[in-house]
């Protein structure tokens, strides 16, 4: 697997440029590692829908997110590399707590990079949700 070329403070800085309120709440980029990243959403209220577990769309954005992180972190400085996919499986009511999101590259070439991305907030035996998502790299 192709070694990153950002470490996760790299990556956070990137997407405070491209997401200049991102800092303010996360997500955070914690680990980064060859074919990998692991990014955590803080808990909030905010983030809750009606049944009291995490909303399907935060989960998705954070997928997405998580998605962005990986390719940045293995591509360098190329904030337009753009998702192209993205399919969500949920798996199971996302429980109050902050959201891990591990993910792994599938694929990266030239063009295109495809990732899974594999989210929880209780535990990663636990899985809230599944996404692939692939990312269209500028040329």
């Amino acid at each position: 697997m192709t070694a990153p070329k950002l470490d996760a403070a790299g990556v956070n800085a990137l997407l405070e440029v491209a997401f200049p309120d991102i800092g303010r709440a996360g997500p955070y980029v914690r680990d980064v590692r060859p074919g990998g990243v692991r990014v955590v959403l803080p808990y909030r209220e905010g983030l809750l829908r009606p049944g009291g577990v995490i909303s399907g769309p935060t989960l998705m954005s954070l997928a997405d997110t998580a998605a962005y992180a990986l390719v940045l972190s293995h591509i360098g400085d190329q904030l337009m590399a753009v998702t192209s996919q993205l399919n969500m499986s949920f798996l199971r009511g996302a429980q109050p707590g902050d959201i891990t999101a591990d993910a792994e590259l599938l694929r990266l070439g030239r063009r295109l990079a495809v990732c899974d991305i594999r989210l929880w907030t209780e535990a990663p035996d636990r899985l809230a949700a599944q996404a692939n998502v692939t990312y269209a790299i500028p040329g």
